[in-house]
């Protein structure tokens, strides 16, 4: 199986890959992997064993070794032997420079930055590099995950994104304002018949014309905004008091991060498509919209530990408000990292299985699932499990 990640040195990515390749070492300790559950027993006789890693990358470095092992020292999220076990196959994995276009404010934060755009290429010309290096690397069990910083929200023109004829037409007259990193990398992606995943916020291969392009190439993707912590919590206890018949009154949602992720969200531009992802879950499960306050907030000594305070006001009955906290503590890679492999092992294997176009099964992985509005993690899951049932 090859793995083709946008954001290749990143702290997800990196954890992603230094589990991967101990898995395909021997080691067996599957916690945290949503594939490797007994309702999935039959998924890796679909796929094969091995994992390959390549990718698209902005802030360069010398190779993914260099790159994990600066993430381990700053945050020393696992025990360091996993990362040396790994050290060859870190030390081959070298990405190629990608696309920043249209990615915010925020991207200054990542330090010294290659990209594509650096060398004075058109969008044509950048869209056709991405393509390569992508199409030299693919094979018939290749999947593109992307885990790079949070985009802004994307300056919409239906002329442009509603169809792949309008984008393909901006591309080739260069309309960069138009187009996002993500857009590209998801195009690039589709435009080989590779199954996609978008892992962020980012408008990816939401719009229209990507969909469109996926349903012409039978490809499979999903999306978008991988639910990992809070916004995972939230959407698992907020059916809690819709089962119960509880009238939530408000619910404020304070997180905290550092690290390179925490230094993008710091800037407003970044941050907003965040906060309406994971702001918009409660009128998903509850059909109305409580008062609500979701802030992010860079935390630098944190770095990848990351920290949500959670208040919930709700009324009971004879009209008694009440309260709810909560407080969720977690090493965001540990938790995301393992979402990586399982989203490339059910893309692959939904390939195998015929299917394509949005795989909306696949939204338990989401904040924000494309087409559909169920967000209740309890209905999600039962929805990933019938489908995998119905296509073995």
């Amino acid at each position: 199986m090859k793995v083709w990640i946008i954001g290749s040195y990143g702290i997800v990515s990196t954890t992603a890959m230094v589990g991967a390749k101990n898995i395909e070492k021997g080691y067996d300790e599957f916690t945290g992997l949503v594939s490797e559950l007994p309702h999935f027993n039959n998924l890796k006789k679909n796929i094969s064993s091995g994992f390959e890693f390549g990718g698209h990358e902005v802030r360069m470095k010398e190779n993914a070794y260099e790159a994990a092992l600066e993430h381990w020292e700053l945050n020393r999220h696992f025990d360091k032997s996993f990362l040396e076990t790994v050290r060859d196959d870190l030390e081959r994995i070298v990405a190629k420079p990608g696309t920043a276009l249209n990615c915010g404010t925020g991207l200054s934060e990542l330090g010294e930055l290659k990209t594509l755009e650096d060398d004075g290429l058109n969008l044509r010309e950048i869209a056709d590099t991405l393509i390569s290096d992508m199409k030299k690397f693919a094979d018939e069990e290749t999947v593109v995950i992307n885990i790079a910083s949070t985009e802004p929200l994307p300056n919409y023109s239906k002329d442009i994104h509603g169809s792949i004829e309008g984008f393909e037409r901006a591309i080739d007259d260069n309309k960069k304002e138009y187009i996002s990193a993500s857009m590209l990398y998801a195009y690039g992606a589709l435009k080989l018949g590779l199954p996609y995943a978008n892992f962020t916020p980012s408008a990816g291969s939401s719009i229209p014309a990507l969909k469109e392009l996926a349903i012409k190439n039978r490809v499979p993707h999903a999306g978008n905004d991988g639910k990992t912590g809070e916004t995972l919590v939230k959407t698992t206890l907020a059916p809690m008091f819709a089962y119960r018949n509880l009238k939530i009154l408000g619910w404020m949602g304070y997180n905290i991060l550092g690290d390179f992720d925490g230094k993008v969200l710091s800037h407003n531009d970044n941050k907003e498509s965040k906060v309406f992802s994971k702001d918009s879950v409660l009128e998903k499960i509850l059909g109305e919209s409580p008062y609500s306050i979701t802030e992010i907030e860079y935390f630098p000594s944190l770095v990848d530990n990351k920290m949500a305070f959670d208040f919930i006001h709700f009324r009971g009955f004879l009209g008694t408000a009440m309260k709810f906290y909560f407080i969720w503590d977690a090493i965001d890679a540990i938790v995301a990292a393992p979402l990586i492999i399982d989203l490339a092992r059910f893309l692959i294997f939904a390939k195998k299985k015929g299917q394509y176009g949005v795989v909306k099964e696949l939204g338990f992985f989401f904040k924000s699932p494309m087409d559909t509005d169920i967000v209740n993690t309890h209905k999600q899951f039962e929805i990933l499990v019938d489908w995998f049932r119905g296509l073995q």
